[in-house]
């Protein structure tokens, strides 16, 4: 496997000697050079061979190659190339060929005689007008006539399958020049031929190769002899400037010998060494100090001072050396042998001595600690999580919807379509036929025991069908007459029959048609052509044929509207399907054809593309149907689309999360004609193993027909049945785990029958070649596979064999330092048990990608599919480590749960809330570690925060996908279920479905660790009733039972009503002990509790219908089967009474004719503002009372905020306004409407309410009391800022009419005209947390005990419904100084404010006797709060133990004096700003 990838990171090849002869009896499997540093195996033993071979000064420490190879070492001097050789001072050029062509095409060729070292130009001039010539070339060597492919090629120059190059000519005048020039001195001709690009044609010798000569090199008069180190610093800048290639051991010696004639040639124009050494060593950026060279220097062994550089690189830590370091690091080696050299000892001495690690050597401390990895755990590096962060704006999904095109008006054919579609027979196919301009519809209908089969057309001309009935493909029977249309003419094997105009009306156009209806029976399809005006009509050149049975899926009736969806580009994809299922080639292109479409349209295009690639993998739809296809051309329709969406994922960076999904279900496609390699391989495989029928010559036949995936799963069957020592049941245990049954097989088009059946003999073979073959399927149809995604991107080269074209693949450059380090890291441990260094190394990975992921490179494509391929092997590695959490202590799950969200951050487009998660987690782990007492509950709420982000991200696919799997899987007759379970199915093959089974397992431990319990208490009333069950308490808040009813809702969300009839809430949401619906509940005395343990509320469910008695503690719940004989603690029913008829009277909260609470109506008294001074139970409710009670009254250090207030009755004076007189009417008709019981009326009402004009002395009167009271009037900032405010008073006002408050008072019969509102007006403080505080702990009733909870931000996330958990904590009234927090924060977004003025809903039925209304009407800012996501992780309430006791006790302490002030326990409402406490409201506490 490490093969396959194993290959250097710069491609140091060129730190070499000069003697490379026995370099290839030193090769690896992978082709690259083994004589590395790293690649010795023994250094004793390699000293011990007698063999002398010269050896390469390359490190390979950041190889991934894993086999160690023993290298054979000597004392051989090394050898100088010393030429004979005769300078020519101008050489002449040389006449190589003139050629007629054709009479009218003449070319000329000639070069320069080189002398020896220098580059042969070859100059090409052809006579011949066209601009499009390419030179199709190569090279000729000694005696062997395969061409070779020069490394010096001039620019623009292609390489056609690694056969031959490509140069294209420049066009001056009428003719074309080209020169080439070669600087390998073994080349001795040049063949080519010429092609027109433009016009296809090939330019030929008398049909054959133009073959020309090269001129000899003539030779020096004297000696010249080149330093090797300056050869192999002169092939390295060479190999540099080439681009890094990777090169076989043939091209590296071509390279190195290039080089050396590079620089001989300098010498030859009279260049010195010295000079030379200056020239390109400052070139290579190298700083080598300038001295005399030293002879004695000659005399150390290159093979010793390998041996030398070998040792300071091991005991450095085997580190990544860059070229430069290496090079660095050779010198210092051969100075430390020089030092002993010049101490006296002789070669074989200083031999011995490296052999005993006597030499002296200094490395430096930096690179003793520079080790990545061990073998057993890589050394993560440490990261700013916030580095993780991506946040993109999206359109909303309407937005995406309304930016799509009008769809086009439908075309004659397509209406007439459309009429019989709603003749309400099922519809079981429809096509629609491009017929030149013209179309043709063929749509098949199925009316009872029949097949009814219409054809139409737009075409104008008179027009015959020529058609037949079939029994099996490529049949024509002759139809029975009674099937024939009237007119019908019946032949030989065939029939004719004549279409007639359509009678429909409502067409815009002139339709021919035809209808025939056959019952059911035999007949399997109907072949046909048409006949028009003596010419034959054929599909491309084939007969059409329309197919009767069900292969195409019965369309669905209930598609639906779309809405939700990118309707108009899913109805497209709908049209297109019939022509998608011809073969993958097909599907793909026109994916490439949508997707301008599908990005145009947003998110909900691509989620459209996303949904048919998703149906096309998990086989619902058609992979290939009558249509033969070579593998190559598959790979290149994928290579198409797969670059489209590497595109799109650069230009649109808010959509690469679904962009990544649609990649993941193409697959990469093919490069270097990877996809003809499926054709090729088979054939060799069955040639080279003998096993040239049966199985494998079926699958050979459906591999040339059409490849799929399912052929990798194919491939790996059989690589299971060989291993497994030809087991016949591994095979099918292999297809069938992966979907794939003995009736698939059959169903391809060239179906596999057979059983794979090899000898023993066969079995290494078909092994090797099976493993081989498998990486080329994998690479055109796996997006996620591990290996090959490595190997696309750190490069591989497999030659051809026999008519086979080769692969090249280059490594991607710039690739980070170590990086195919760690890749081999993961390779090597991909299959440990214990898989949490595995995690590591892929999460490791997955950072370094990263930042070549947010940036446009050539090679983006295979870098996002390697990182596709690391993100799911999270995913496989974290399912096979569960066994190694079974007892795992709670800092380890916890650490594994980091690793995976990790994996799910770096995978999603918006991941604010996921990052915050992860620091969270890291601060849980930290606070474990050092054993702090609060680790486990602030452990929970993380877990709890981290529940919430997986909600919302399924939430958030559910709005997505789902539509557009509904729309487009009833459009394409998908299975129902398939259908049903698509989001779910994408949310499971995810990181999310893996994270949320973490935090499942770590859940009990934590609760169990912090005493937390399996129940929050929230309202402790010992009640009985009967079990109902449902999923949104919200779904059911305005219904009435008429018994006693304990309802199980899975979801609460803190903002709804109690039904009438309720008697306890249980739930497994997490509202806050303060929200609406835990103060109604106490209100009412309705139990209400959180249950944490999944069991026994999975148990609570199972009880639906059943009789229960709940007895809550502050704790705990304990439920039992209830007895009649107790029933009378709890009820009042007669003797008579029926179980089924119980009522319960101990709920307040229970249907009946309890007494009705009493308004008084309210005038208006003259004015339209008051100031606080003014208030009075006349002119506003309580709220405004309270508040202006304290001013003055708490202490000093509580901020109370000025007020001003409009008062009651002005709501209706401004209605009677003359200028609201319309209004007024409308409302009077709509309150009409909801009395007698349309409450679809309310919502009109509240909008109403909006259309109000503010009376010009309402206007005047606040604009003065508000300055007046301190406040600033929203005026002075313009005409704007007014509208705004005004536009929040008249929300509180349209608040009477919110469907809570209104049931609410029906419910109490309170007469609702009777209610009015004043609205109480505040400047807003921007607080830093938002707090609200019971002076009686509600769950207990403690009354010498406050409990409070705090958020970030306002406090609207407190009250109203948003999700997660406040801070909470108590605290004795008796000692201020020391509250316990009971609970940290989950709530995952904090409301923010600029300095604005609320307006706060303050009616005159609120805090009633025997009513609670606070909380039913709304408060309305100015402006609009901005929700931030919330990082916890960096809050000192959170993490600065002095910060909350402090902050916390401020909190208790001004609760504590309210409630001396008034001499009851209070419900305050207030908010902290820098430290200062402000109180906003209070009111009696129910």
């Amino acid at each position: 496997m490490s093969n396959s990838v194993g290959q250097n990171l710069i491609q140091q090849h060129f730190l070499r000697p000069t003697v490379l002869e026995h370099q290839s009896k030193l090769k690896g499997s992978s082709g690259i050079a083994s004589n590395s540093l790293c690649a010795t195996a023994s250094l004793n033993q390699s000293l011990a061979q007698p063999r002398k071979y010269q050896i390469s000064t390359k490190f390979y420490g950041n190889s991934l190659s894993k086999r160690k190879h023993k290298l054979a070492m000597g004392s051989q001097r090394p050898l100088a190339f010393i030429p004979q050789a005769v300078l020519a001072t101008d050489p002449a050029s040389e006449n190589l060929g003139k050629f007629n062509i054709d009479g009218n095409i003449e070319l000329q060729v000639d070069a320069s005689a080189p002398t020896s070292g220098s580059i042969t130009n070859v100059n090409f001039r052809v006579m011949y007008t066209s601009d499009s010539l390419l030179l199709h070339w190569g090279a000729i060597r000694g005696s062997n006539d395969k061409w070779v492919l020069p490394s010096r090629q001039p620019e623009g120059t292609r390489n056609h399958k690694n056969r031959a190059l490509r140069t294209p000519f420049v066009k001056s005048g009428s003719s074309s020049y080209l020169k080439l020039e070669i600087d390998d001195p073994q080349i001795q001709a040049i063949e080519f031929l010429i092609f027109d690009e433009a016009r296809n044609k090939w330019i030929k010798n008398n049909g054959q190769n133009f073959h020309v000569k090269l001129p000899r090199r003539k030779t020096l008069v004297s000696n010249i002899s080149v330093p090797e180190d300056l050869v192999q610093i002169q092939a390295y800048l060479r190999w540099e400037r080439k681009g890094k290639q990777m090169y076989t051991p043939e091209q590296e010696k071509e390279e190195y010998e290039a080089a050396r004639a590079e620089l001989l040639e300098e010498i030859s124009r009279g260049a010195s060494v010295d000079d030379i050494r200056s020239k390109i060593t400052k070139k290579s950026g190298q700083e080598y100090k300038e001295t005399a060279i030293n002879e004695e220097i000659n005399k150390i062994p290159d093979d010793l001072v390998q041996i030398q550089a070998y040792i300071r690189w091991e005991k450095a830590g085997k580190p990544s050396y860059s070229p430069e370091q290496q090079l660095r690091e050779f010198e210092e080696a051969r100075k430390e042998l020089q030092s002993e050299l010049e101490k006296g000892a002789s070669l074989d001495e200083i031999r011995k001595k490296i052999t005993k690690g006597e030499i002296k050597t200094k490395v430096a401390k930096q690179l003793q600690n520079k080790k990545y990895f061990s073998p057993e755990r890589i050394q993560r590096k440490q990261r700013d999580l916030m580095q993780l962060l991506n946040k993109h704006a999206v359109k909303a999904v309407e937005e995406s919807i309304s930016v799509e095109v009008e769809p086009k008006p439908l075309t004659a054919v397509e209406r007439f379509a459309k009429e019989k579609e709603l003749d309400g027979n099922p519809v079981m196919s429809k096509k629609i036929y491009k017929v030149g301009e013209k179309e043709l519809l063929v749509l098949v209908t199925k009316p009872a025991g029949k097949t009814k089969i219409h054809l139409a057309t737009d075409l104008e001309e008179p027009l015959t069908l020529h058609w037949a009935l079939s029994e099996k493909d490529g049949e024509w029977l002759v139809p029975p007459p009674a099937v024939l249309p009237p007119g019908s003419v019946s032949l030989e094997k065939a029939a004719e029959s004549k279409f007639s105009t359509s009678t429909s009306g409502d067409l815009p156009k002139q339709v021919q048609c035809i209808e025939m209806e056959i019952a059911d029976g035999n007949f399997k399809g109907m072949p046909f052509v048409l006949l028009s005006g003596g010419k034959w009509i054929k599909n491309n050149g084939s007969d059409f044929y329309v197919e009767f049975s069900q292969r195409f899926k019965q369309v669905q009736k209930d598609a639906g509207d779309g809405k939700g969806t990118s309707k108009v580009l899913l109805d497209r994809i709908a049209a297109l399907e019939s022509e998608a299922q011809k073969s993958f080639m097909h599907r793909f292109n026109i994916a490439s054809d949508l997707m301008d479409q599908a990005k145009n349209t947003g998110e909900l295009g691509l989620a459209g593309i996303l949904v048919w690639m998703r149906f096309m993998a998990t086989r619902q739809l058609i992979w290939n149907k009558n249509y033969n296809v070579k593998p190559r051309e598959i790979s290149k329709a994928q290579d198409r689309l797969t670059d489209l969406l590497e595109s799109i994922y650069t230009s649109h960076p808010q959509h690469r999360e679904l962009l990544r999904m649609i990649m993941s279900t193409v697959g990469r496609g093919g490069e270097g004609d990877v996809g003809q390699r499926i054709r090729d391989e088979i054939l060799v495989i069955q040639r080279h193993n003998d096993c040239k029928g049966g199985m494998m010559e079926e699958w050979h036949q459906k591999l040339h027909n059409n490849t799929s995936p399912d052929d990798v799963i194919i491939c790996q069957a059989l690589i299971d049945y060989i291993k497994s020592d030809f087991d016949i049941s591994v095979y099918w245990k292999t297809l069938n785990e992966n979907g794939i049954t003995k009736e698939r097989l059959l169903s391809y088009d060239r179906a596999i029958h057979s059983e794979p059946s090899f000898r023993r003999d066969q079995k290494d073979g078909l092994l090797r070649d099976l493993g081989h073959y498998m990486r080329t399927l994998k690479a055109v149809h796996s997006g996620a596979d591990l290996e090959s995604a490595i190997s696309n991107c750190m490069g591989y080269r497999a030659e051809g064999q026999g008519f086979m074209v080769g692969v090249q693949i280059n490594p991607i450059p710039g690739l980070p330092s170590g990086f195919p380090d760690l890749l081999r890291f993961v390779l090597e441990h991909i299959e440990d048990r214990n898989v949490e260094a595995l995690l590591e190394g892929l999460l490791e990975a997955r950072q370094e990608l990263r930042p070549l992921l947010l940036k446009s490179t050539g090679r983006l494509k295979d870098l996002l599919f390697l990182d596709i391929a690391l993100d799911s092997t999270v995913r496989t590695a974290i399912e096979r480590g569960y066994e190694e959490l079974n007892n795992a202590r709670p800092e380890k799950i916890m650490h594994f749960i980091t690793l995976v969200l990790e994996n799910l951050a770096l995978s999603s487009d918006d991941n604010e809330d996921l990052v915050y998660c992860l620091k969270a987690w890291h601060h849980s782990i930290s606070m474990c570690k050092s054993k702090s007492a609060h680790w486990a509950l602030y452990a929970k709420s993380v877990l709890d925060r981290t529940r919430l982000a997986l909600a919302s991200k399924a939430e958030t696919y559910q709005r997505i996908l789902q539509p557009s799997a509904e729309y487009l899987g009833s459009l394409l007759g998908v299975d129902q279920w398939a259908i049903n379970i698509f989001t779910e199915e994408i949310i499971r093959a995810g990181s999310a479905a893996t994270l949320s089974s973490l935090i499942n397992r770590l859940d009990p431990v934590l609760r169990e660790t912090a005493h937390l319990g399996s129940w929050q208490v929230i309202s402790p009333v010992e009640v009985v009733g009967y079990v109902e069950v449902v999923d949104e308490l919200l779904s059911v808040q305005n219904k009435s039972y008429n018994r006693p009813t304990i309802l199980v809702a899975k979801s609460v969300k803190g903002e709804e009503e109690i039904p009438d009839g309720t008697v306890a809430v249980l739930t497994p949401d997490m509202p806050d002990v303060l929200s609406h619906v835990s103060v109604r509940a106490r209100n009412c005395k309705v139990c209400f509790a959180t249950c944490f343990d999944p069991n026994i509320l999975a148990d609570l469910q199972a009880k639906k219908g059943k009789l229960l008695r709940l007895k809550p503690s502050s704790t705990d719940v304990v439920y039992s089967k209830a007895n009649l004989n107790l029933a009378p603690l709890f009820m009042h029913y007669s003797s008579e009474v029926k179980e089924g008829e119980l009522v319960d009277s101990s709920s307040s909260n229970l249907k009946g004719d309890g007494p009705s609470v009493t308004l008084v109506r309210k005038q208006f008294v003259g004015k339209y503002a008051i100031s606080a001074e003014e208030f009075t139970p006349e002119m506003v409710g309580a709220k405004s009372r309270n508040i202006s009670y304290l001013k003055g009254k708490v202490p000093s250090w509580v901020g109370i905020p000025t007020s001003v207030a409009l008062p009651f009755g002005v709501f209706e004076k401004v209605l009677a306004d003359e200028a609201n007189k319309e209004v007024d009417q409308k409302l009077q008709n709509l309150k009409k409407k909801l009395g007698e019981g349309d409450f679809g009326a309310l919502e009109e009402i509240r909008q109403t309410v909006l259309q109000l004009r503010a009376p010009s002395q309402l206007v005047q009167e606040l604009k003065t009391k508000m300055p007046t009271s301190g406040m600033p009037w929203p005026g002075d900032e313009g005409e704007q800022r007014w509208e705004q405010a005004w536009t929040a008073i008249k929300k509180v006002w349209a608040s009477k009419w919110n469907e809570r408050a209104y049931f609410s008072t029906r419910k109490v019969k309170l007469d609702h005209d009777y209610l009015c509102m004043a609205v109480l007006v505040q400047e807003v403080i921007n607080a830093d947390y938002a707090f609200v505080i019971h002076t009686t702990n509600p769950s207990s009733g403690d009354t010498s005990e406050i409990y409070a909870e705090v958020v970030k931000g306002l406090g609207e996330t407190l009250v109203g419904a948003y999700p997660g958990r406040a801070l909470s904590f108590v605290c004795k009234k008796n000692n201020l100084n020391s509250p316990q927090v009971l609970g940290y924060p989950s709530k995952p977004i904090g409301l923010f404010i600029r300095r604005s003025i609320i307006f706060r809903s303050d009616s005159n039925g609120e805090d009633l006797e025997g009513y609670a209304g606070a909380g039913l009407y709304d408060s309305v800012p100015m402006d609009e709060e901005e929700k931030v996501v919330v990082d916890y992780s960096s809050d000192p309430l959170i993490n600065d133990g002095k910060f909350q006791q402090a902050t916390l006790s401020s909190i208790a302490g001004a609760g504590n004096a309210i409630e001396e002030l008034y001499g009851s326990p209070q419900d305050i409402e207030g908010v902290i700003r820098d430290g200062k406490v402000y109180v906003v409201q209070t009111r009696p506490q129910m």
